[in-house]
Formats: C-alpha cells, sequence, structure tokens
C-alpha cells in the first residue's frame, strides 16, 4: 500500500455520505467507545463544523485521507488541552495504510509543525499496542473522557 497515491483534504471536501458510513461502521466503532448512537447527517454536520473551527482557531485539525482518489478515513493532528492528539479513523479496507498514514502525520507534526510531543488516548480494549509501543509512545496515565476510561500515551519527538 506504500505506492498508492495519498492525499490529506479537508473534511469539507468529502461527501457527507462517506463520513456517515464511516462513522456507522461497526468495526471501526468498536474503537471509538464515545461515538454513542447512529451518527446521523446532523451529527455529521456538527463533527465537520467542529473540525473545521479546530482550523480556524489553531492552524490545525484533522484531514480527510484520500487514498486513489477514494475516501479511506480521517485523522492527524487536532488540538486537545493545549497538546497535539493524533487521531487515525480509518475504514477497514484501509487498515493496512495505517502505518504510512502515521509515518506522513507525525512527518507533518514534528518537521513541519514544530511540535515537541503528541498524545494518544486509547480506550482500554484496545490491547493489541506493540507496534505502537514500538514506535516510541509511553504510556502517561489514565484518565475518563465522556464516562469512559482512556489510556494516555506520548510520543516525544526525538532531538
Amino acid at each position: 500500500m506504500d505506492n498508492k497515491t495519498i492525499e490529506f483534504k479537508r473534511l469539507t471536501e468529502v461527501k457527507k455520505s462517506d463520513i456517515i458510513d464511516l462513522m456507522n461502521n461497526q468495526l471501526v466503532r468498536r474503537q471509538m467507545p464515545l461515538l454513542k448512537g447512529i451518527f446521523s447527517e446532523e451529527d455529521c454536520d456538527k463533527f465537520v463544523a467542529s473540525k473545521e473551527q479546530l482550523w480556524e482557531e489553531h492552524g490545525y485539525g484533522p484531514w480527510a485521507f484520500i487514498v486513489e482518489n477514494q475516501f479511506a478515513g480521517w485523522g492527524g493532528l487536532q488540538p486537545e488541552n493545549g497538546e497535539a492528539d493524533l487521531a487515525l479513523v480509518l475504514h477497514p479496507d484501509f487498515w493496512g495504510l495505517g502505518k504510512v498514514l502515521y509515518k506522513k502525520i507525525i512527518g507533518k507534526a514534528f518537521d513541519e509543525m514544530g511540535i515537541e510531543s503528541i498524545v494518544v488516548f486509547f480506550p482500554p480494549s484496545r490491547t493489541r499496542i506493540k507496534g505502537f509501543l514500538k514506535l516510541g509512545f509511553k504510556e502517561e496515565k489514565q484518565l475518563e473522557i465522556g464516562n469512559e476510561k482512556f489510556i494516555k500515551y506520548r510520543l516525544e519527538k526525538k532531538q
């Protein structure tokens, strides 16, 4: 999958139906405990508007990932309490592309944007994280967000 054409676009450039389909995919939802109920068109409008607001207020936010002209998912960096939070939400058809996208996002964060560290929040149910830890992420603390438990991990920029 490394040689596929990958574009980072704004979520406003993607068909709402593609985002709605992704966010209602049962395999995707298993990894997103804060996503409750059916993700409707109204939910999509609010979601996209909130992500666009991050761009306006902070100069960065999540992207839509377009692979070979097809919407593969969304993610990237978004400000979260003064830190850069990494998100990667891919349609199961594109799960093999996660590492390639991760490398592109990390390159942007550390090399282009001057960010010193990024954080990730995983639910404790996400147990297959060996590869993630090998990338250099360190467990920082457990916390609760929206009545759900998460583990916060941090990756520091290599000096």
